[in-house]
């Protein structure tokens, strides 16, 4: 499920709510029929794991990153999460595999590396909800589209579910089957991707659409064509 809308549209604080990092003060959360109020945090913090758009990294090691700190998760679980992430071969590359030291701002990786070791941190703790805030905004356009792959993927592998929080509606078009769209906090319209997407819009929805840039997503074989092209006239010149 896509959740789009402009900033400060309440995005973030339906994040929030979800794993009880708030409390409403009005009204329930429920997941599976169940009031999020009545379950501890530790259920709730394996039952949802987050992915921001920080690629958050630790001081510490890779393994520690993976196992966010809890003593409770194997290496094997680390190793078997790092692979499902496609993450692992890289890190074996690096100078002391899983017990590499990182900084707090991960130096040693590039950001798709970090947004990796970040979904096997999310997978360690084999969720039934990964919470992606803004996942692909920091990346460029070639790495997003692996990060895109992998969840998709990811998805037809353990049939998780997403909630994915974005301003991209070419992400949205891409990722969602369903979408939510919220304004000033109220959820103004939501339905199946096809139905939400699909002309005649309610008012905020078109200037929604309308006011978010798409980039083609096409554009590197759209690129390489005219570099193509353009290299065939230098020649016959």
């Amino acid at each position: 499920m896509a959740v789009v809308g402009r900033n400060g549209s309440g995005k973030t604080t339906l994040l929030a709510l979800l794993p009880r990092f708030y409390d409403p003060q009005r009204g329930r959360v429920l997941i599976d029929g169940i009031d999020v109020k009545d379950a501890t945090l530790r259920s709730l913090r394996k039952q949802i794991s987050i992915v921001t758009q920080d690629s958050v990294i630790f001081p510490g090691t890779i393994a520690e990153n993976i196992a966010y700190g809890d003593p409770l998760v194997s290496r094997d679980e680390i190793e078997a999460a790092a692979k499902r992430a496609f993450c692992h071969e890289f890190i074996l590359d690096k100078p002391q595999g899983y017990d590499t030291l990182l900084g707090e701002l991960g130096g040693q990786l590039s950001g798709g590396q970090k947004q990796r070791i970040c979904i096997a941190r999310a997978l360690a703790a084999d969720p039934e909800l990964i919470i992606c805030d803004e996942v692909t905004s920091a990346l460029d356009q070639i790495v997003q589209e692996g990060i895109l792959k992998l969840l998709l993927k990811l998805q037809k592998e353990t049939n998780i579910s997403y909630l994915f929080i974005t301003h991209d509606i070419a992400t949205v078009r891409a990722i969602a089957d369903e979408i939510v769209v919220m304004y000033q906090g109220r959820v103004v319209q939501q339905g199946l991707k096809t139905e939400v997407l699909s002309p005649p819009h309610p008012p905020y929805t078109e200037l929604l659409l309308s006011s978010v840039p798409e980039m083609d997503p096409d554009w590197l074989t759209h690129l390489l064509a005219k570099r193509e092209a353009k290299g065939k006239v230098a020649a016959k010149a």
